[in-house]
């Protein structure tokens, strides 16, 4: 499985940025696939999730009404449209997939596959 994050860059407060995930070597539609972050000095944390099941989709409680999370299957791409950015959205993005339905879909220790990130920036 790969994973390569794409999309990232230097925007304002208030502005929009969307984020891609391009996928190989799966079977795409059987992985659950998240958005997680990580901002330095701190922990890595989720962002969004879609799961299995078309249409669920999970969201931290920090960028719920903000970040939307969507999936293209035909393409093998995961999508993250951030809008109404702020800076402490500045972070390194990560993209995950996860097959196995045990676990937690908001924990990144249970994503078995990851991309390279990358960096969204927020000026104030």
């Amino acid at each position: 499985v790969q994973l390569q994050a794409y999309g990232g860059g230097l925007v304002q407060a208030g502005d929009s940025l969307r984020l891609s995930c391009a996928a190989s070597g799966l079977t795409f539609s059987n992985y659950a696939m998240g958005w997680f972050r990580q901002a330095p000095g701190k922990e890595r944390e989720f962002v969004a999730a879609m799961g299995w099941i078309t249409g669920s989709t999970y969201y931290a409680d920090s960028v719920k009404g903000r970040f939307t999370i969507s999936r293209d299957n035909a393409k093998n791409r995961v999508y993250l449209q951030m809008s109404n950015l702020k800076p402490e959205d500045t972070a390194g993005y990560y993209c995950a997939s996860k097959i196995s339905r045990t676990g937690s879909i908001y924990e990144w220790t249970d994503f078995g596959s990851w991309g390279q990130g990358t960096l969204v920036t927020v000026s104030s």
